[in-house]
């Protein structure tokens, strides 16, 4: 059933008229074993999950080894090349593995790690404090070498990026989450997620990015702010925004700028027992990693980051002068959300 949406801000602040929104569903699933701001995403049709995001989500990382400083793709770009795969396997105690492998004209081998530890596995592992992520400080397993010849998955990936770096695996500490102006009691932990257990999405945000990306290739402006002529046809993939779930249907740009709380519907394909709702935390405030292509592993000089600062910004009350794409979400349960499932808008954010 489509719902009424009053008067809420919009990308310049002002409100913008009533109008009707669609029934929105689930249009992609987006897992990223080793964070995000690092490695390829893999689109899944369903996805387990808990409170404290997607099964298989953000728990690896990549550490600089000497100040103990998670990094990201904004150090080293071409790192959005290495790619993950996930490979369950249900009889194995780890649950299965996953596969790192690199692009082929790099001659890097390809190497598995258990996909999800078992405690077995773990009690072999070191455990690493104080590991950098943002202002926080949180731990991980330091993934050891090989008892074979073959190199560890560390110096395989020291050898791709051309520095010392180490892999590790989510530790036993829990990491909380930040407060937010919305919400100011949360209570809510993540693994290596930036600050949020999903990053939410809508399909409708997306295109209404690349139109001004279109406009400004079109314009002298534009293009002296780097901005090149390929962009009046080429498009900005999701991918680059790095999501978890993306929304679709509501026929409203930047939707989720708007609520405060959705659900996730039951439907025959996730068995669910009842709707889970996910509170919309806090918007997403944007770095210039997104103008990292995810193909190809070079940085764009402008896109998107340049052309969301035209229109984007002004919209998060906490980063006022940071472009927004996306809201940060927590789920409140646990189970499994489907592509194709219906997401209802139960909670809206009240106007100031």
């Amino acid at each position: 059933m489509n719902q009424i949406l009053g008067l809420f801000a919009g990308s310049n602040g002002e409100d913008v008229p009533t109008r009707e929104v669609g029934p929105m569903k689930i249009s992609q699933i987006l897992v990223h074993p080793i964070k995000a701001r690092l490695c390829r995403g893999t689109s899944v049709q369903q996805a387990k999950f808990t409170p404290q995001g997607l099964q298989y989500d953000r728990e690896w990382c990549l550490i600089d080894p000497e100040k103990r400083k998670v990094l990201t793709a904004r150090e080293i770009p071409k790192m959005v090349l290495i790619t993950p795969t996930i490979e369950t396997d249900p009889s194995s105690p780890d649950g299965g593995t996953l596969t790192v492998s690199f692009p082929l004209d790099s001659a890097i081998p390809s190497f598995e790690i258990p996909l999800r530890p078992s405690e077995a596995t773990l009690s072999k592992w070191d455990v690493l404090d104080g590991l950098k992520i943002w202002s926080h400080t949180t731990d991980g397993y330091l993934v050891p070498a090989s008892s074979s010849s073959s190199p560890s998955p560390s110096s395989i990936l020291s050898e791709y990026t051309g520095r010392q770096v180490q892999l590790v695996y989510k530790g036993p500490a829990p990491r909380s989450c930040d407060p937010t102006q919305l919400f100011p009691g949360l209570d809510a932990t993540v693994r290596y997620q930036d600050g949020y257990p999903w990053l939410v999405c809508s399909e409708e945000a997306l295109e209404a990015v690349r139109a001004q990306v279109g406009e400004w290739a079109g314009r002298e402006e534009g293009l002296r702010m780097g901005i090149e002529e390929r962009w009046k046809s080429e498009k900005v993939p999701m991918e680059r925004f790095r999501p978890n779930i993306v929304l679709s249907g509501s026929g409203v740009p930047f939707i989720e700028d708007s609520l405060e709380e959705i659900s996730i519907l039951p439907s025959k394909a996730n068995g669910n027992a009842s709707e889970t709702p996910v509170s919309l935390v806090a918007k997403c405030p944007r770095c210039l990693l997104p103008n990292v292509d995810p193909q190809a592993g070079v940085r764009d000089k402008a896109v998107p980051f340049k052309v969301l600062m035209k229109f984007r910004t002004g919209i998060d009350p906490e980063n006022m002068k940071t472009p927004c794409f996306g809201c940060n979400g927590v789920p409140h349960g646990e189970g499994l959300v489907c592509v194709g499932d219906e997401v209802s808008i139960t909670k809206w954010i009240e106007a100031p």
